[in-house]
């Protein structure tokens, strides 16, 4: 685990990035996706998005007033940038094996291989962005695994983004006592925020 610390600072200016970005959406031009580069960057943004609206609101909702406070325990903040890294690791994993099946699926995209390329460089860039170490190498792992058992024919159909939501419920620093009765509304709020990003995708692609 790097030593990279957020304050309340960072949250706050991450907190106005995405939810402005999620205000005005509906107003930005959408580029369309073409070719693997803004496929990459497709991957990247909108995983980082996914994750950090879901464990955000959770956040907010489940501690209510006191969410502020807890920006200068620095316990606490330890605790939230582990989880954002975790849950946005895998993510990545789940975007990128979603997007490489559609392609496959939907345009007959052959070079499957890409997929690891992709993810690999993306986690490459995130070292520049303080992601610790010991959470991109266990990324990697986790990636090469699933690569392995994966069926590209039906991945995009069959609940691609489950993992993503497994790892939100596991990593929010909430107390396992209120998590457990948070269990469906955590995990629907991810995969409600995936379904806007699968669309988004579909209306996106050009390949």
């Amino acid at each position: 685990m790097g030593k990279y610390k957020l304050t309340w600072r960072d949250i706050k200016l991450e907190d106005f990035k995405t939810y402005l970005f999620a205000m005005f959406k509906a107003f930005i031009p959408k580029k369309k996706i073409k070719n693997l580069d803004e496929l990459e960057q497709f991957i990247q943004t909108k995983s980082a998005w996914a994750t950090q609206v879901t464990l955000y609101n959770y956040l907010k909702t489940r501690m209510g007033t006191r969410y502020v406070l807890h920006f200068d325990n620095d316990e606490f903040m330890s605790s939230v940038n582990l989880a954002k890294w975790n849950i946005y690791s895998v993510a990545l994993q789940d975007l990128t094996f979603f997007t490489f099946s559609y392609l496959k699926v939907n345009f007959n995209y052959q070079d499957i291989h890409k997929a690891n390329e992709i993810f690999n460089k993306i986690l490459d860039d995130e070292i520049s962005n303080k992601m610790p170490l010991d959470i991109i190498d266990e990324a990697r792992k986790s990636f090469d695994e699933r690569l392995e058992k994966i069926n590209w024919d039906v991945y995009y159909q069959d609940l691609p983004f489950n993992p993503s939501a497994l790892s939100l419920y596991k990593w929010a620093p909430i107390a396992d006592e209120l998590k457990t009765l948070d269990r469906k509304i955590v995990l629907n709020s991810m995969i409600l925020k995936w379904d806007v990003v699968k669309q988004e995708f579909k209306d996106l692609i050009q390949f």
